[in-house]
């Protein structure tokens, strides 16, 4: 029997004084998340740039790299933690697969730090994705009975939102990035308001005690011709390519460096000692630390061809032997060389090339399509969203089913609409017609 007009509009109003005390809750919840996120990422920032600031004025202290590697791997030795996992047990945590220990969030912020101070080769934002989840996970981890497993779960997105918001100074693709990264295919609209609410506050909040949100420049549309969008995609297969070699370098590199010596902190001094020999024979600082200043470079058409080659070594050798940071940043510095390299050759506008160099590196290595669309438009801004996006479209394709993250879920085939459930490991098992 149907139901009439009043009888469809009570139920409507009665379902939605509940709806509307959910969503009060999570307000509540998702803005305390910012604001305790945001102030431990602003922190986590200041702390940084003086990092950076004091290693740009004494470059004597990339010499205490290898020491700056002990002290890492005896302080995570020391909080029990022999294998770190990094953004994988954070993504594990919200799979309800693992526990995300409270003291994780003081050693990434502690090990970040240290290893910018001496000239590491790593970036800072997926640190902050880990400092963000860790604190979320200890917010979580109070004794109220009013939160439950799925409540908790949020709450940890809220603070990989909030970090990554308050760091990299994008709100919207933090509130995304979040939702996309856990399972591709399958976005957790559940989380979108209180992600968006905790990006929003920590943002602001980070803005509020002084810290300017990330913007290198503005990308004007060019005029409409044939030959822009064809480069686009020729770029964009070649950085999907780069992405899997970088993923899989990264992925390896662990292993190489324990097939050299099992022993931890020799592994970290052998890096260190790499990273010192390298920086000095190419006789440049731009390979140490995050490399924003080279990625801004780029952008204006200012880069070597083969510094995407060397970014993806030492940022390899760096993780690899164990020293802590980010590699996001690094991804977009891969992307943002090549692309301006690859300008220079075929003649096309080296702004446009290494921002859609820099968003199909990013889709490569993350498979968040959406996320980097955003991330991309908030760093260069909208007006060339359709280059960005087909860049991203053909990265998405063409990067095979690797990523950064191991413990990503890719739900879906990037070819068909068929269902397949793996881990981002670029294994190929059962794959036939995707």
């Amino acid at each position: 029997m149907m139901s009439s007009f009043g009888e469809d509009i009570s139920q409507y109003f009665k379902n939605s004084t509940k709806d509307f005390a959910y969503m009060l809750r999570y307000f509540v919840i998702a803005a305390i998340t910012g604001v305790l996120v945001g102030a431990v990422s602003t922190a986590f920032s200041w702390c940084d740039a003086k990092a950076n600031a004091f290693r740009a004025e004494n470059p004597w202290i990339l010499y205490f790299l290898p020491l700056a590697g002990i002290i890492i791997i005896f302080l995570y030795h020391r909080a029990g933690v022999r294998s770190p996992r990094g953004t994988n047990l954070v993504l594990s945590t919200l799979q309800a697969k693992d526990t995300l220990p409270v003291r994780m969030a003081p050693l990434i912020f502690i090990s970040t730090i240290i290893t910018h101070l001496c000239g590491g080769s790593v970036g800072r934002e997926g640190a902050a994705l880990q400092l963000g989840g860790a604190i979320g996970a200890s917010a979580g981890a109070l004794p109220i009975k009013s939160l439950d497993e799925n409540d908790r779960r949020m709450i940890i997105m809220c603070g990989m939102s909030a970090a990554f918001s308050a760091i990299f100074g994008t709100p919207i693709a933090a509130a995304i990035f979040p939702m996309e990264v856990i399972s591709v295919g399958i976005l957790q609209y559940s989380a979108l308001f209180p992600c968006f609410i905790s990006s929003y506050v920590a943002s602001n909040f980070a803005l509020f005690l002084g810290f300017d949100r990330e913007h290198i420049r503005t990308i004007y549309m060019p005029e409409q011709n044939l030959q822009d969008p064809l480069m686009v995609v020729i770029l964009s297969l070649m950085i999907a390519v780069i992405s899997v070699i970088f993923v899989l370098m990264l992925k390896h590199s662990g292993s190489l460096f324990s097939k050299i010596t099992p022993n931890r902190y020799i592994q970290v001094i052998i890096g260190g000692v790499i990273m010192i020999a390298a920086t000095k024979l190419l006789g440049t600082t731009d390979y140490n630390g995050a490399g924003m200043d080279v990625i801004e470079r780029a952008v204006k058409g200012d880069a070597v061809w083969y510094a995407f080659i060397l970014k993806m070594i030492l940022t390899a050798v760096c993780i690899g032997s164990g020293y802590k940071g980010g590699e996001i940043v690094p991804s977009l510095f891969i992307g943002a060389t090549f692309g301006a390299a690859f300008a220079n050759i075929v003649g096309m506008s080296p702004a446009l090339a290494a921002a859609c160099g820099m968003a199909a590196m990013f889709c490569g290595v993350t498979n968040c399509p959406i996320a980097t669309l955003l991330i991309t438009c908030e760093l260069f801004g909208f007006h060339s969203a359709c280059y960005f996006l087909l860049a991203i479209a053909t990265s998405y394709v063409m990067s095979g089913y690797f990523g950064l993250y191991s413990a990503q879920r890719i739900m879906y085939s990037k070819f068909r609409t068929k269902f397949i459930n793996k881990m981002a490991d670029g294994s190929y098992d059962d794959f036939s017609g995707m």
